[in-house]
């Protein structure tokens, strides 16, 4: 009974996570208010079990949960060389729904401008902007170069705070990165087939623990040659009793 009693206390520091990415495996980090990625600590040379190879030009299905609901919407990004990536901008607006600002205050900023493309500023490539709210995965097309130092990065927008701000210190967007590199040499499966049965799981794309999916990773999982040792075992069993006989 004690044991219950502890683990029901924990769930609730575990629950606070807000977002999580699956696939590829992220930065197993707590803290995502920081920008850009949830921390300034972090060392990619420190991790690389964590870090996801994709062959350039790959599509990949980007998956996520969210544990703790807020409205707004996601969004997905790609950085060629580091961790640095733009921060949607405001965009003054009046409050709408049920959204209330503080003090009387009237307008809400929540961003509407979309930044799809390449941002000059960082360098850093927005594939998909304004992803629903309620959304768990997404197919994405990473960019056809080859680097080493590349991160995706996961972000959720949230609407229910009031005014919106962009300053580092604002509660207003949940940070999640992945450390990948794309290579000539990874092999680019694609996205898992339907009805495989194969989920994506907190260590998908970790070449020792991850299951591997989301295609074009070049950690291949499961042994493909048990099947054949199987059929070539039952072969060999009909042939001797044949010869029984």
């Amino acid at each position: 009974m004690r044991a219950l009693a502890w683990g029901l206390v924990l769930v609730p520091s575990i629950a606070s996570a807000h977002i999580n990415m699956s696939f590829p495996l992220e930065r197993n980090l707590t803290d995502q208010k920081l920008e850009h990625c949830g921390t300034a600590n972090w060392v990619r040379a420190d991790h690389p079990d964590r870090t996801s190879t994709f062959a350039p030009g790959s599509t990949i299905t980007v998956t996520w949960t969210e544990t703790i609901n807020h409205p707004g919407h996601f969004r997905i990004a790609f950085q060629p060389d580091g961790e640095k990536f733009p921060i949607p901008p405001a965009a003054p607006g009046l409050c709408k729904g049920s959204v209330a600002c503080p003090n009387g205050v009237a307008n809400c900023d929540f961003p509407t401008v979309n930044q799809e493309g390449v941002d000059p500023t960082t360098g850093a490539i927005v594939l998909k902007d304004f992803i629903a709210d309620g959304s768990t995965s997404l197919d994405i097309t990473l960019p056809n170069m080859e680097c080493t130092n590349c991160t995706l990065q996961l972000i959720q927008l949230m609407t229910d705070k009031c005014p919106y701000t962009t300053d580092a210190a604002s509660d207003d967007i949940y940070f999640r990165c992945a450390d990948i590199t794309l290579s000539a040499s990874a092999p680019d499966a694609g996205p898992p087939p339907p009805g495989d049965g194969a989920l994506p799981g907190n260590d998908a794309g970790n070449p020792d623990t991850g299951d591997g999916g989301g295609g074009g990773c070049c950690s291949a999982g499961g042994d493909q040659a048990a099947p054949f040792s199987l059929l070539a075992a039952t072969g060999l069993m009909l042939a001797w009793r044949r010869r029984r006989r």
